[in-house]
């Protein structure tokens, strides 16, 4: 299905069916979506170069991931949007994140979700069923605890 991008790119809409794909991680194992369902899945777009995004980085692990990790029901996965091995091992390292970062070369999983030249940072967040239940766009304290608050109820 394709959309219209929404007025923050998004071409995908809350109640759809979250675009599969599998992604490397920098660990050197590779994770592909639908083979998570039967999880709440957290997606955040992310880039080193960024500053939005190396602000919300540390709240999402905080406040996400440090509580839910143990949970096995529960999935959280960052897309450093076209960047190399090296530099986004360096970008978890420096913004202090324990959270499994993956590579999107070419951005081409982020243009699954968003018009591919709409800005990050971005979280999608998916039901056990593997539909989108919210989507957010930069960081706003209020939308960022409202997702939180989101993935407890779903956890």
């Amino acid at each position: 299905m394709v959309w219209e991008p929404d007025s923050v790119g998004y071409l995908v809409r809350v109640g759809d069916l979250a675009p599969d794909f599998t992604i490397a991680l920098t660990d050197g194992s590779e994770v592909t979506l639908s083979s998570l369902r039967g999880k709440v899945v957290m997606l955040q777009f992310t880039a080193s170069w960024c500053g939005v995004c190396r602000k919300e980085m540390p709240h999402i692990e905080a406040d996400i991931w440090q509580k839910h990790k143990e949970n096995p029901e529960f999935a959280l996965i960052g897309i450093d949007r076209d960047e190399p091995l090296e530099t986004v091992i360096r970008f978890g390292h420096s913004v202090g994140v324990t959270y499994p970062l993956g590579l999107d070369p070419g951005a081409d999983i982020f243009a699954l979700y968003a018009e591919r030249k709409s800005g990050i940072t971005r979280n999608v967040l998916i039901d056990r069923d593997g539909r989108i239940v919210m989507l957010t766009r930069l960081f706003n304290e209020e939308e960022f605890r409202a997702l939180t608050e989101k993935i407890n109820s779903m956890l």
